[in-house]
């Protein structure tokens, strides 16, 4: 409804301004700083006036004067130094949103593949995986309300270092078979990630004692690459067990995938080989003859992309070259994720095969690729017209490297729609830390925040993480409603954990480090996921004392002109207004991949309903027309709500 009107506008001004100027000019629309000067503020005479060498206010006044009627506005009005004010028609506005009106989608412009979450399958995931990952299904989620057609990837690299990491433990410094370690994850009474998890910390401490123990994962990813014998077998229990562990662990946060496409059917259907093929043939990498990388293949680095810092640095050379196949003859994963790249793309010529691997509750299907025993039933997957990869910030060198392959081997508008949506990387506050257990020096206790390493084994788990949040929330649950069945109270306390957690993680821009805080997470009052979700549950408490909804079709045109024509009249057409633009920042986070943009409009819209919440005692209204409207514009607003939650992932509770 808003965006619709928003949209009405931009196209009739920039319509206008064509006839009559005969000149194009953009139509930004922006929030005026106060009320009473309306709507929406037009700022596109300041630009004209450039091109027309015309005071903007002069040109304001014409435009206000001449334009003529516009569907949904009362008025325009010319301001300050050449703005244009729009004030709506607020009675046939408010009709409207009662009638049921909903801001359109755009059409669908092909398929976009979000791939995002990529947690390496060789330990517990952490708490950085679950900014990745609701960061991702976030966005997911506002692009498939905008009409968007969204295909989900879990990319799953089970044949790269860290897998081999867990190989070379299990296998040299547990003596374990592959046999051993099936026996191993199949025990109920064993954590399998977790163990994983500490596992992985010391077979780095392992190699530290001796670098030349480093020879034993090199030699052990050639195995796993080729799927050779008994390190093969290996690594494929430790993967396949933990892909299930970490899509469990995400299922809790409200996470779902469509494809878990493998590393492994990559190498096996030899979409690398295809591409090898491709970059060779076109000039895009070279043999190394010469200098530390001797016989590597390597694909030069332009001057933005070397300039970026990297999480892959060993792998960086001093002239600026990116190695895509190392000297012995492995792949790089970034050479991987270059033939990953053009599969999504379908520019390779070739596709995966697919089997079902796990039907959510809901009766959603995730596929995972195969390459052999495949379902021909499976769904057409890949053939993205536009791709955002969600990988943290350290990844950008990596990312860019990538789109680099693309435009060497001549798909300039492949690699310019390969999107790098980067985030920052979530650390603890020295609170946090202390919390879960982590011993910390004077000196990190006065920091800010406390970085954490898997490689060291220091970190949070996720799933340890969630159960504190839920723990600490039951305490809550369960002291302010007693009488209600347990049941009640841990399914609202796991409500209220995982809103906390991702409106935590969400309510930052991407290009913020995260401190996380439980107390902060957790808080009824500021900007948090609980204070947004009470006000939700309070608008759904009102009708529940009211013992159910009334019916609103006898709300007319009359009462709707009463109220926002009385005393409170502007606070209620504020308030309403507010809650009409839920599509519109949604709009904007999808055009501006910014999901934090939809976060602080949820807060900002609990904050609005709270503050009338409280003035208003809408359950004692004397006037039946007046009270009529009340209840509906609470009804509106806990929709609207509801609707900017359910994008941010968040469920509202049936009571807090």
């Amino acid at each position: 409804m808003y965006l619709d009107l928003q949209t009405r506008l931009r196209n009739t001004f920039e319509r206008f301004i064509r006839e009559r100027f005969n000149v194009s000019a953009p139509i930004m629309i922006e929030q005026p700083r106060r009320p009473e000067f309306g709507e929406m503020a037009l700022p596109f005479c300041f630009e004209l006036a450039k091109a027309l060498k015309r005071p903007p206010r002069q040109i304001a006044n014409e435009v206000v004067e001449t334009i003529g009627p516009i569907q949904g506005v009362a008025r325009l009005e010319a301001a300050g130094g050449g703005y244009i004010n729009v004030f709506f028609d607020r009675t046939a506005f408010l009709a409207r949103l009662a009638a049921g009106a909903e801001d359109r989608p755009a059409p669908a412009e092909g398929k976009i593949i979000v791939e995002h979450t990529n947690i390496n399958p060789n330990k517990a995931a952490h708490i950085g995986h679950l900014r990745n990952a609701a960061l991702g299904d976030t966005f997911v989620r506002i692009l498939r309300s905008r009409g968007r057609q969204v295909e989900v990837q879990n990319y799953i690299d089970n044949t790269g270092v860290q897998v081999a990491d867990a190989v070379v433990g299990f296998r040299y410094l547990e003596n374990k078979t592959s046999d051993d370690v099936r026996r191993l994850a199949a025990d109920p009474a064993v954590r399998f990630d977790y163990y994983c998890w500490d596992l992985y910390a010391r077979v780095s401490r392992w190699y530290d004692e001796d670098p030349a123990r480093l020879e034993l994962r090199g030699r052990t990813m050639q195995e796993v690459e080729h799927g050779q014998g008994e390190s093969a077998r290996l690594a494929e229990v430790v993967a396949d067990t933990i892909v299930r562990y970490h899509l469990a662990t995400m299922y809790r946060l409200n996470v779902e995938y469509d494809l878990l496409p493998r590393e492994s059917e990559i190498l096996k259907l030899k979409f690398w080989d295809q591409a090898f093929a491709l970059l060779k043939e076109r000039g895009a990498i070279y043999l190394e003859s010469e200098g530390k990388n001797k016989g590597c293949w390597v694909m030069p680095a332009d001057s933005t992309g070397a300039a970026v810092e990297d999480s892959d640095a060993a792998e960086r050379s001093p002239d600026d070259t990116k190695i895509i196949v190392r000297s012995n003859g492995t792949v790089t994963y970034v050479g991987k994720d270059i033939a990953y790249q053009l599969w999504k793309f379908g520019l390779l010529g070739r596709d995966f095969g697919y089997r079902l691997f796990h039907r959510y509750p809901g009766g959603r299907q995730l596929w995972v690729t195969a390459a052999g025993d495949e379902d021909h039933a499976a769904p057409a997957f890949g053939h993205g017209a536009l791709v955002y990869n969600v990988i943290d910030v350290r990844q950008s060198y990596l990312q860019n490297i990538v789109a680099l392959g693309l435009l060497a081997l001549g798909y300039k508008e492949q690699a310019e729609k390969s999107v790098h949506f980067a985030y920052e990387m979530v650390a603890l506050s020295p609170r946090c830390s202390k919390d879960l257990g982590i011993e910390l020096s004077e000196e990190d206790q006065k920091r800010p925040y406390v970085e954490v390493s898997g490689r060291k084994g220091l970190g949070v788990k996720a799933d340890d993480l969630i159960d504190q949040l839920q723990n600490r929330a039951l305490e809550e649950v369960r002291s302010r409603h007693p009488e209600e069945p347990e049941e009640f109270h841990r399914r609202t306390a796991r409500q209220i954990a995982i809103g906390a957690l991702r409106y935590f993680l969400l309510k930052y821009t991407r290009a913020t480090v995260i401190a996380f805080d439980f107390a902060e997470a957790l808080s009824f009052e500021g900007e948090t996921g609980p204070y947004v979700q009470y006000a939700a549950v309070r608008a759904t408490g009102i009708f529940r004392k009211l013992g159910g909804q009334p019916d609103f079709s006898r709300l007319s045109e009359a009462a709707l002109a009463a109220a926002v024509q009385s005393e409170s009249g502007a606070e209620y057409w504020q308030l309403a207004v507010l809650a009409s633009q839920t599509t519109a920042f949604a709009e904007q986070a999808m055009s501006t991949s910014e999901p934090s943009v939809l976060a602080k409009f949820a807060f900002q819209l609990a904050q609005a309903f709270n503050n009338f919440y409280h003035r208003h005692p809408i359950l004692r209204e004397p006037d039946p027309d007046r009270k009529l409207f009340l209840l509906w514009l609470t009804g509106y607003v806990r929709s609207q709500l509801e609707r900017a939650l359910d994008l941010l992932g968040v469920e509202v509770p049936e009571a807090m």
